[in-house]
This record gives C-alpha cells, sequence and structure tokens, in this order.
C-alpha cells in the first residue's frame, strides 16, 4: 500500500499548514510507515492511506515519487 505522509521537516518545529511537506511511502500500515520513518529527523502530522482513484490521482503529479526505506 501507498501512503501520504505530512510532516515538518524538523523533528522539534510546531506544524505549521504553509510549512507542510508531503512524501510517499510504501507500507503495510501506518505502524510500518511510522517504523520506516523514525530514523528520520521529521515531525508528522498525519499519515494518509491512498489507493484508487486518489492514487491514480497523486500519480499524476511530477513530484510523485515513492520513498524506499
Amino acid at each position: 500500500m501507498i501512503f501520504k505522509v505530512y510532516h515538518q521537516q524538523d523533528r522539534y518545529e510546531v506544524p505549521v499548514r504553509e510549512k507542510t511537506q508531503t512524501v510517499y511511502v510504501e507500507g503495510d500500515s501506518e505502524r510500518d510507515v511510522r517504523y520506516k520513518l523514525k530514523d528520520h529527523n521529521i515531525n508528522i502530522e498525519f499519515i494518509q492511506r491512498i489507493e484508487g482513484a486518489h492514487l491514480d490521482y497523486e500519480q499524476q503529479n511530477e513530484d510523485f515519487k515513492v520513498l524506499e526505506l
């Protein structure tokens, strides 16, 4: 499954909508994605599973790239 992770670049940064970034990660569950990202210095705001038409839409974005972890 593919998950879209909304995050701040610094683990200790207060979440601000204008600074929120996204990354796509493949994993079995939200817990698996959090485990894969635990060594990255990011503040995870929200993890969303994407599939079907939503995944097709996201793949059309030129910045769509799934992280290999």
